[in-house]
């Protein structure tokens, strides 16, 4: 078992994607963590959504847990993912993965494969701030696991 993350292109910020390298680091210390940057299609709109879901599709196994990043998605606190996080590390041989569409929006065909929608926030992030969160609840998540102190 192991995490992964699948989201639309490389992150353009060089201290975000520093951070990023940072916690892919620490998770690594636990378990393996795969990162999956899909190429950015071109076009806008409808098109690009669409684009974008078919490559975000053609990443993703079909054994792989999906948690579709999605606004209208589940909120937790830290805690409760990290109890949902430590279930699935106990009870569930697949892999766990965590996809972050484009900026233009997430494509139904991707919602639908989901096995679940997750909130980080009602807030809106930029892509390249999302992974970043991502990748901190991740490790904050292990932390709780293993009683680590960064999680206080």
């Amino acid at each position: 078992m192991k995490f992964r993350a699948v989201w639309i292109g490389k992150t353009k910020s060089t201290p975000l994607s520093e951070v990023s390298l940072d916690y892919i680091s620490r998770i690594r210390h636990f378990l393996p963590l795969e990162i999956t940057e899909v190429q950015e299609p071109r076009g806008d709109g409808a098109r690009r959504i669409e684009a974008e879901g078919e490559k975000l599709l053609a990443a993703l196994t079909s054994s792989d847990r999906v948690i579709v990043l999605d606004p209208k998605g589940k909120a937790w606190s830290s805690g409760e993912f990290a109890k949902f996080a430590g279930k699935h590390m106990s009870e569930d041989p697949r892999n766990l993965t965590f996809v972050i569409g484009g900026y233009a929006g997430m494509s139904e065909n991707v919602k639908a494969r989901a096995d679940l929608l997750w909130s980080l926030s009602p807030l809106t992030y930029t892509h390249d701030l999302s992974r970043v969160i991502l990748l901190e609840q991740l490790y904050r998540a292990l932390s709780i696991i293993h009683n680590l102190p960064y999680s206080k």
